[in-house]
């Protein structure tokens, strides 16, 4: 008996041994590492085998180094804000985040202490004042931060300085990541979410930023309830989110999903377009990447990268797409020119395309222009495939990209000329949220990065605290918004759905067709029927590659049809000097403004012609050393006008760029017929000019009685007549056309038909 007890008392021992053992197995098994979200202890120590021998990895970080220790010879910066961007305290804090992200992953690959030790002594300064801070004495954001202006800037830095932290993560004792979560990063992470719903439970750019920030210090700190924050959004059904952004527009309505994962699934469509424009999915592509990087790392049965279909990797093709020759994004909507895939958010995310999306080799390209890489482990996979010559191009193409979170939203047509110098970018999208301008079927068009016709983009000088603190200028909505101030067709001097962020929003433009199967003739289509009500609005626009023209042949057609008599203007906004126009118009030395408002009050106008009977106008200008004309159809009582963006602008804040603008003033339909040529050069050390005129001798709208085609006709100057015919009902590849046009029978399949013929 005795033998017995004591049996099952050993027995109750090691099965207490074998419990304890395992609880610690499975302590140690479900432990973190850190590093873990963008570094990772793994990813570290390949790094450090392969530093000096891979160039643009080695160059990379030999420029932080150089940078972060001139930064941290400068001492402890934390000053109380006070300041809008442009603002000494706003760049200082701005400075902050970027160095303290620098100095963690150079603890990691150096293993020097001394940027841990800086790292960790800065976040002990924000740790003493952050408890402190009331919101930021700056009242004109929507949702006011602490260190910042705006919460915007708040979420920036914490999205930065949560991989900081989790570089020296191990670094510190138990007691000094205590005092910092308690004090800063737990507070920090709950004022960006739950004490400014506003700005972290909507569906925009702004609250990726805020999701991210959230779920990024909450995977550093493995806290569950931060991390579901993150990505589910707060679920507080009667926070009222009917509030208008920096910008005046209405984000989104009560009742819809928010977090990270409602961000990626709304405004990204299936083909990786980000609704908001170019711009701010560049803005954009950086906290969605690398936190989603973040996620791969430490959540990986989340499988982001597969989320959507992969969007989020076809979203950095997408926005390689959206760049001219130069690299610089098209700035549809609200979009600062020069901005370009140089810019570090994409460095970022072609990196992580690149390693987490199959190595594609051609974003290596990419990657050598850029000439800097991330420093983890997806720019160690960069560098080691240009180290290997494994480098291929990338080849921009003609390329639709759908609009809307289903694709069922318009699109962003981009057609190139077969030597790709030449591109065109039309739009017929949603509206994109608030940052969308009032342009439906609006386009820019570019020869080698240089623009032919402009978008005029933002109204803003970012981070210029001279220029209203960096923020958006009025301007931005009496101008840059507004219809009048873009490549489209405006109706009775008003802005498509009355410039009404709330009209606008409903409703998309249709495409009608997009069609590159034939490289020498590209074209783009597309409908708007709700800009104006009661007028339908059709363009078609075409690029033209023949050997009867020095270079491709823009073509564009404006048919517009309303059910009531109205004024159709339609503005060409170009660059450089005009050289000579065929018609004599009235030139005003005493300007007026062209109107009162909805843009026309920025307008002066300069020269006028009404036209007499039919008749093809063409004005051509020199731009960069190449010639260009415009050569448009025009009828009686047409009037062409002169015009200059900088009317009611005291302040400057508008650049003074020239346009032409054609008018059609007492109309129920027609349409606009022009083609765009570019030609010829200018040498101005030899003063040798070649190919100064146009080779179009006329442009006519051919008569037809049947409202389901459009048919016109470019007669060149070396007698060749160019026939165009567009049905306007269907575009059924399949389906025949027979039509009699002037006694002659026209019979062809498909939506579209061009002929080339001799003139006798």
């Amino acid at each position: 008996m005795l033998k017995s007890k004591l049996q099952v008392q050993l027995l109750n021992i090691k099965q207490n041994i074998f419990i304890i053992s395992l609880i610690i197995f499975c302590f140690h098994l479900s432990a973190q590492e850190h590093p873990s979200l963008v570094l990772t202890k793994k990813g570290v120590e390949n790094i450090r085998k392969h530093l000096g021998t891979i160039p643009i990895f080695d160059e990379t970080l030999a420029e932080v180094k150089k940078e972060v220790d001139i930064e941290i010879k400068t001492g402890i910066h934390v000053p109380t804000p006070k300041d809008m961007a442009g603002g000494y305290t706003h760049d200082r804090h701005k400075k902050n985040w970027f160095t303290l992200q620098k100095a963690g992953v150079l603890y990691q690959l150096l293993e020097d202490e001394k940027y841990a030790n800086y790292v960790h002594n800065v976040l002990k300064e924000y740790a003493e004042m952050y408890p402190k801070l009331a919101l930021h004495p700056q009242t004109r954001s929507y949702a006011r931060g602490k260190i910042f202006w705006q919460c915007l800037n708040d979420a920036n830095w914490l999205v930065y300085v949560s991989q900081a932290y989790d570089c020296i993560y191990e670094y510190l004792s138990k007691e000094e990541r205590n005092h910092l979560e308690e004090n800063l990063f737990i507070p920090y992470a709950k004022f960006l979410s739950e004490e400014s719903p506003q700005f972290f439970n909507r569906i925009h750019n702004h609250s990726t930023w805020g999701n991210v920030a959230v779920g990024m210090i909450g995977l550093v700190m493995n806290n569950k309830k931060l991390i579901n924050k993150a990505l589910y959004g707060l679920k507080n059904d009667n926070i009222d989110l009917n509030l208008k952004d920096n910008d005046g527009g209405f984000i989104k309505s009560k009742g819809q999903s928010t977090g990270f994962l409602a961000n990626l699934n709304e405004p990204f469509s299936p083909d990786g377009y980000y609704t908001e424009g170019p711009y701010y999915q560049r803005y954009a592509m950086y906290p969605f990447m690398i936190f989603a990087e973040a996620l791969q790392n430490t959540k990986p049965e989340l499988k982001i990268f597969e989320h959507k279909e992969g969007v989020l990797i076809k979203s950095v093709y997408a926005l390689l797409n959206l760049t001219d020759n130069d690299g610089e994004f098209f700035p549809l909507n609200d979009g600062q020119k020069g901005m370009s895939y140089y810019s570090r958010e994409l460095v970022s995310a072609v990196d992580i395309a690149y390693h987490f999306g199959g190595n594609d080799t051609s974003l290596l390209s990419i990657a050598k222009l850029q000439n800097r890489v991330q420093l983890d482990d997806s720019g160690l996979a960069i560098a080691l495939g240009i180290q290997q010559q494994k480098t291929t191009p990338f080849i921009k193409k003609s390329v639709e990209l759908r609009d809307g979170a289903d694709g069922s939203e318009g699109a962003i047509g981009i057609l190139r000329s077969v030597d790709q110098e030449f591109g065109l970018v039309m739009k017929y999208s949603a509206q994109g949220l608030s940052h969308g301008h009032y342009d439906k079927l609006s386009f820019s068009y570019y020869h080698n990065g240089t623009e032919i016709f402009q978008d005029y983009g933002l109204a803003r000088f970012v981070n210029i605290e001279q220029k209203n603190g960096g923020g958006y200028l009025k301007e931005n909505k009496t101008w840059a918004k507004q219809t009048i101030a873009h490549n489209t067709i405006v109706q009775d001097e008003a802005s498509h759905f009355n410039g009404k962020y709330e009209i606008g929003s409903k409703h998309h433009s249709e495409k009608y067709l997009f069609d590159t199967s034939n490289p020498k003739l590209q074209i783009v289509s597309a409908k708007e029927n709700n800009a104006y009500p009661g007028t339908k609005l059709h363009r078609t626009m075409l690029i033209l590659d023949d050997e009867g023209f020095e270079n491709p042949l823009l073509i564009d057609v404006m048919h517009f049809n309303s059910d009531s008599i109205h004024q159709f203007d339609l503005p060409f906004y170009y660059h450089g000097q005009i050289i000579n126009t065929n018609i004599k118009y009235d030139n005003y030395d005493n300007l007026a403004k062209l109107g009162t408002k909805n843009g026309y009050q920025h307008l002066w106008l300069e020269g006028k012609k009404v036209i007499q009977n039919d008749k093809t106008i063409q004005s051509t200008w020199l731009s960069n050393n190449i010639f260009h004309t415009l050569s448009t159809l025009t009828k009686n009582q047409d009037e062409f006008l002169f015009a200059r963006i900088g009317a009611n602008d005291p302040k400057f804040n508008l650049r003074r760029d020239p346009a032409f603008i054609l008018r059609k003033p007492k109309v129920e339909n027609g349409a606009f017929i022009s083609a765009i040529e570019t030609h010829g050069s200018y040498n101005a050390v030899t003063e040798i000019a070649n190919n100064t005129y146009s080779n179009i001798q006329e442009i006519k709208k051919i008569p037809n009685n049947n409202k389901n085609y459009l048919a016109w006709s470019i007669t060149t100057k070396k007698n060749k007549l160019h026939t165009f015919i567009l049905c306007v009902s269907t575009t059924q590849d399949s389906k025949k056309h027979i039509i009699n046009l002037q006694g002659k029978n026209y019979q062809w399949s498909g939506p579209f038909y061009h002929n080339k013929t001799n003139k006798f």
